[in-house]
């Protein structure tokens, strides 16, 4: 199974990026891993919440293969503490699924059209973070997930 991370616009400082660089490193270990990043919506400025969404949401699904299993990170989504998502990764590898996409939607969220396509919504927090810090959460907590699932020490220390 390959996992990808989708996510729109560029990570702006230099230690984040190295951050997610280093976690997305570790977790190539583990599983064959993706960041792929949708570049921002030009003239942004100009469209209404509603027409970014859409924009977005067109990029996002054009991202996609028919037979990926879409996951929204979205924060009306399933929390689950890191045992629980390692067992949510474990349940997805046993399926015999091809890819998993994990999607960190813009500022105002997601489009009807990708609402309608997910396989499901997972929230890490009912706090609000950036987009940016999002990236490294995810990647960390699917580090974190590996290394449970292999009884490694990562987790308790």
């Amino acid at each position: 199974m390959t996992i990808k991370l989708l996510a729109i616009g560029k990570t702006d400082h230099k230690q984040l990026q190295a951050l997610i660089d280093d976690y997305t490193k570790r977790l190539g270990f583990y599983i064959k891993f993706k960041l792929e990043i949708i570049p921002d919506i030009k003239n942004s400025k100009n469209l209404s919440e509603t027409q970014q969404k859409i924009k977005e949401g067109e990029f996002i699904l054009g991202r996609l293969k028919a037979t990926d299993i879409l996951i929204l990170l979205d924060e009306n989504g399933k929390q689950f503490d890191s045992v629980g998502f390692s067992n949510y990764l474990q349940k997805h590898m046993n399926s015999g699924i091809k890819q998993l996409v994990f999607v960190i939607g813009g500022p105002y969220g997601f489009s009807e059209d990708v609402y309608k396509k997910a396989n499901g919504k997972v929230s890490l927090s009912k706090m609000t973070f950036s987009h940016q810090m999002i990236r490294l959460f995810v990647i960390e907590q699917l580090y974190r997930g590996f290394t449970i699932l292999r009884n490694e020490p990562y987790h308790h220390r």
